[in-house]
Order: C-alpha cells, then structure tokens, then sequence
C-alpha cells in the first residue's frame, strides 16, 4: 500500500487548485511504498480534461530520483470538474504499468477526493493509499 504523508497530499491539492480549471500534473517518488519527494511538472495541455507532463521537466525529475536513490512510485493529476475516477484518455496514456495513477478530483473544491488506482493494458482497479 503507498503511503503519502500529509504534507504531499496537501501540496496536490494546492497545486490541483492553484492550475484548475486546467488539470495539473505531478509525480510522487519514494522507496518502499512511502512517499518522500513531489515533482510538481507543467502541464503543457491546455485543456481541462487533459495532461501531459513538460518532457524536459520530466527528465530532470528523473534524473534527479536517480542520483537520490529513489523511486517513482506514483503520477498524480487533478480533475478539476468531474471525479476520481480514471478517463478513457488517462487509461489510454497509463504508460508506466507499476505506477499508481493519483487522481486528485476538485468537484466539491471544498472536500478534495483523493485516489489512487492501478492501470495495466487498459484494465483499472482502485488501490488502497494510506495518508499519514
């Protein structure tokens, strides 16, 4: 089971309202299902129902975990007006099939749904995340 801190999840959130209506984008690295680094990336799609991480971010976040010693452990994006629940779109660019899929939904903006969801060859299945 991932398991975020707090504070990660709060920096989602910031970052969900801070792009919205847009979506935002992010990934979550760590070692041994815990989180303990956000990489906050632009979204270079500008449309609501959408991501796509800036590509020379991306990079530079990778290279980053590798000299840290750490994993990618989850991608994180938000959906601004509909739920947490994968899209046709998000299961259609689920590239990296041991990543947990982190959709932070703003529908009530007020009470932020957060989940985590498994995506292998087109087939979903919602994972438990642990927040501490």
């Amino acid at each position: 089971m991932l398991t975020i801190p707090k504070k990660f999840v709060d920096d989602m959130i910031d970052h969900a309202k801070s792009e919205s209506p847009l979506e935002c984008c992010g990934i979550l690295a760590g070692k041994e299902e815990t989180v303990t680094h956000i990489y906050k990336m632009k979204n270079t799609e500008n449309d609501p129902d959408k991501y796509f991480m800036e590509p020379k971010e991306q990079f530079v976040a990778i290279k980053d975990m590798r000299a840290k010693g750490i994993d990618m452990l989850a991608i994180y994006h938000s959906h601004p007006h509909s739920p947490a629940r994968p899209s046709g779109v998000d299961i259609k660019l689920a590239f990296y099939p041991d990543a947990i899929y982190i959709i932070v939904s703003l529908m009530d903006a007020a009470k932020p749904v957060i989940k985590g969801f498994l995506i292998k060859e087109g087939k979903v299945e919602e994972t438990a995340i642990k927040i501490n």
